[in-house]
């Protein structure tokens, strides 16, 4: 063979190898006969079902394209002396490493994750013979995701050029080299989820890191003191360990943190004296360390601060008040310690909370009526603390709460009827406190309830019959009140044990080891009997002529009601109205207000129109601008209580890619749902429009991200995961600054008979996975594999259509045919990053569900990929 054009930089992926269209240094080679051969070696070893039509490409003159590898990697891999970068990730290889590949002696970047790779790593991986100089310019190592066993060799220290290891999601056991000490070109540092144990060697304070993940493993001792060398640390990442020791001081001033997880460790150290203020944090979590100390005024200096978790610790004094002015901050939790004093009349401004725990410290005095002010607020925890006081009746106001724990505290007074305002609520425990009178019929009117705790108080009265209608409650323990008469005839109480009714003094119904109420019953009825026999004796000679006089009346009247039925069953079922607070509205007014904003949904306020119905914009007298969607579907077309519960767990999901479903309105003449405008329209349109350069390549990979991000939420973050069954680009809306939001989500269920996960097909022609066609089960893969038709079209510019099933059967496209060629020529760095996300994409295609990755994994590999880049 005569010598050979190539290129010196060899990527081999899981379905893109050496894309043409990426820019690399040509390198006029000089007998690479050899390692040619070994290519073509493999290629006849590789299990494809189309070996020839797949690599058709792979001959002895031009650059070889791999798709879809199942098979193990040859020895003879070692041959390929001259190769630079080496990609096999995301394949379905099996077997071990070879020891051979430490002979490619010009490798920079090695990637085998998200295989089936086994056994230990080669030792020759970290062996540098001085004579051979091996892997000394290895930069990337990318081995996660795989089932590699045992220890990390020493000699890993001996590549000095290395900038990133990740090596999460392994058996990998034993402890860090301390020869990691000499990398000092390392910056990102992956052992997550493996089996490493012993101290931390100290020499990793030589290290500049911007990434350090040990999460999830059993590391003991203590951390470096200078782990943050440099003040380039971002995220450090050390929860579930067995780490203890104090924390480093060098944390003081690492003004650069972003994320930091201490959670499920030993460790201690004065709170004070070890954090200080940073500009970038976002998230914190010690929970469950040995942490002590006062919080200080630092924390509220950190302006980006959205999750603070310092539960479980031994933290002391009172809660200062500049705490209150984080009006950013969403989840909060200062629970299990040993707080005292007041909460803070700061708090009140914090409008953003989500979650807000104080349990189990020694909290007191009154809750300020201004609490309810924070309506963000879903889940409030105060239980385990020295309260007093009454509830404020302005906890009517947080009407986005789902879980509220007041238990163990001393709360006075009555129970205040505006709690029946929290349609949302879930989860009510108001046990040991000393509320008294009788329990408000209103509470009736929390159709949502699963769980209600209301012992160890000093209540009394009846409960209230109306309670039979809270078909959602399943927990309820009234005992230990002083509470009388019978039970209400519902599941909930009727499944109640003893347990949770004992205590009083006069309940009864029909429970085992509860006094039954019909003796009293038959008493009074028997006097009841005694005085009917009486007047019959007096009336009977009237009887006969009133006899005919009632039967004439019963025929009038039955025939008015007749003609009447149709009438008045219109105007029962005109008051049948659930609807969901939005803005400062609830109810009929919301209802008659969006009916008079859009004309009765005139057709000039029509926005767009869907398979579930038509879209309206709405401007409320608010000046607050909503998106109706008013559906096709009447109450004789869904099951009222599932579209009820379905709803409701909807408007509870928080996230910034996801469009809020404020609320809803179930009604015969006009059913819609209630959702956040967003001025940027949606993704189908941007996609289309003339001015499509307006949506760069950097906004497309963004909203790639946060679909991805959302998707990931709905499937992973919510309990039970939701399917949203209708993912496409008309489905995603963006507001004004491009950031993407899925919308819809849901809906393709709720608003469909008979949708349950093996229903009708829903979903748009052209994103609906293939397995839809001969199994109606839906599942969150049949999600991911829309989101990979999306992530492609993003990309494309418009729908993948017919490239889709190449795609999905493992054959090449380059990556030149993959892109909007309405955009300008892209950057070797857009190119890796576009290249990493079409690969994902066509990872999500794959014929097979249970092939397809999940979507947190697409999520994170999304945001590590585009780390650098947005």
């Amino acid at each position: 063979m005569n010598s050979l054009l190539m290129e010196k930089s060899v990527i081999v992926d899981i379905f893109l190898l050496l894309l043409a269209t990426i820019s690399l240094l040509p390198l006029v080679a000089y007998g690479f006969t050899d390692e040619v051969a070994a290519l073509l070696k493999w290629k006849a070893s590789l299990q494809l079902e189309n070996n020839n039509e797949v690599l058709s490409s792979w001959r002895d003159q031009i650059e070889p394209l791999i798709l879809g590898i199942n098979c193990m990697i040859p020895p003879e891999i070692g041959l390929l002396a001259n190769l630079e970068t080496l990609h096999l990730l995301e394949n379905e290889l099996i077997g071990s490493i070879p020891h051979e590949i430490c002979n490619m002696k010009f490798l920079s970047e090695l990637a085998l994750y998200a295989n089936a790779l086994t056994g230990a790593i080669p030792f020759c991986l970290g062996s540098i013979p001085n004579s051979l100089g091996r892997l000394q310019s290895l930069t990337l190592l990318r081995l996660y995701s795989n089932n590699l066993s045992g220890p990390i060799p020493e000699e890993f220290g001996n590549m000095i050029s290395l900038v990133r290891l990740q090596v999460s999601y392994n058996l990998l056991n034993g402890s860090i080299p301390k020869s990691f000490g000499n990398l000092l070109n390392l910056q990102s540092l992956y052992l997550r989820n493996n089996q490493f144990s012993g101290p931390l060697p100290q020499e990793l304070g030589n290290l500049k890191f911007v990434v350090l993940e040990l999460s999830e493993n059993k590391f003991s001792g203590s951390l470096p003191d200078n782990i943050c060398n440099g003040r380039r640390l971002e995220l450090l990442l050390v929860s579930q360990n067995k780490l203890t020791g104090t924390m480093p001081k060098s944390l003081y001033n690492c003004t650069s943190l972003v994320r930091v997880r201490f959670d499920g460790n030993q460790v201690t150290g004065n709170i004070s004296e070890i954090f200080g203020v940073y500009p970038h944090l976002r998230f914190i979590n010690l929970n469950d360390n040995k942490v002590y100390g006062e919080l200080s005024d630092n924390w509220s200096k950190c302006k980006n601060l959205t999750t603070m978790q310092l539960g479980g610790n031994d933290i002391s004094g009172s809660i200062p008040p500049s705490l209150g002015n984080s009006t950013q901050i969403e989840m909060l939790n200062l629970s299990f310690n040993h707080l005292v004093g007041e909460i803070p009349m700061e708090f009140v401004t914090m409008n953003r909370l989500l979650n807000l725990v104080l349990s189990s410290n020694q909290l007191s005095g009154s809750l300020p009526t201004e609490i309810g002010s924070l309506s963000a607020l879903s889940l409030l925890d105060l239980s385990l603390n020295n309260f007093t006081g009454p509830i404020p009746y302005t906890f009517g106001n947080c009407l986005n709460l789902f879980h509220v724990n007041l238990s163990t505290n001393k709360f006075t007074h009555e129970i205040p009827v505006q709690l029946g305002k929290l349609s949302h609520l879930s989860v009510l425990d108001l046990s040991r406190n000393s509320f008294t009178s009788k329990i408000p019929s209103q509470i009736a009117s929390l159709s949502s309830l699963e769980k209600l705790n209301l012992s160890h108080n000093k209540l009394s009265g009846n409960i209230p019959n109306s309670m039979e209608a809270m078909n959602a409650l399943w927990s309820i323990d009234v005992s230990y009140n002083e509470l009388e008469g019978p039970i209400p005839n519902s599941k909930g109480f009727l499944n109640t044990s003893l347990k949770g009714l004992q205590g009083n003094k006069g309940l009864c119904g029909n429970i085992t080891g509860l006094q039954q109420c019909d003796n009293d019953l038959i008493v009074e009825k028997h006097d009841k009997n005694r005085g009917q026999k009486l007047a019959l004796i007096v009336s009977l000679p009237l009887l006969g002529a009133l006899l005919l006089l009632s039967m004439f009346i019963g025929m009038v009247i039955f025939y008015h009601r007749r003609k009447k039925l149709s009438s008045t069953r219109q105007v029962e079922e005109d008051h049948v109205l659930d609807f969901f607070s939005i803005s400062t509205f609830s109810g009929k007014e919301a209802y008659d207000e969006i009916l008079k904003v859009t004309q009765e949904f005139n057709e000039a306020y029509c926005i767009g129109k869907g398979r579930c119905g038509a879209v309206y914009r709405a401007k409320l007298t608010s000046n607050e601008i909503v998106a109706v969607k008013r559906i096709h579907s009447s109450l004789d077309m869904v099951d009222r209580n599932s579209f009820l519960r379905e709803v409701k767990a909807l408007t509870e999901i928080r996230h910034r890619n996801i469009v809020k479903l404020y609320g809803y309105c179930l009604h015969t003449k006009h059913s819609f749902l209630i959702y956040e405008y967003l001025e940027g329209g949606n993704l189908y349109e941007m996609l289309r429009k003339e001015a499509t350069q307006t949506l760069g390549w950097t906004k497309r990979v963004n909203i790639i991200k946060g679909v991805a991000n959302a998707l990931s939420y709905m499937h992973h973050d919510c309990s039970p995961p939701i399917v949203h069954r209708d993912i496409s680009s008309k489905n995603i809306l963006l507001d004004l600054e491009g950031e993407a939001c899925v919308s819809d989500f849901g809906t393709s269920k709720i608003l469909n008979p008979n949708s349950s996960n093996e229903s009708a097909l829903a979903g748009t022609f052209g994103y609906l996975a293939p397995e839809l066609a001969y199994t109606m089960k839906v599942t969150e893969k049949c999600d991911v594999y829309s989101f990979g038709v999306l992530a492609l079209e993003v990309i494309k510019g418009e729908h993948p259509g017919g490239i889709i099933a190449s795609l999905s059967d493992g054959k090449m496209k380059k990556l030149q045919d993959m892109v909007d060629q309405h955009l300008p020529t892209v950057s070797i760095e857009i190119k890796k990053v576009l290249t990493n996300v079409i690969i994902l994409a066509i990872r999500c295609l794959n014929n097979n569900p249970e092939m397809r990755p999940t979507m947190y994994y697409v999520s994170q590999q999304i945001s590590e990929d585009c780390k650098d880049f947005l």
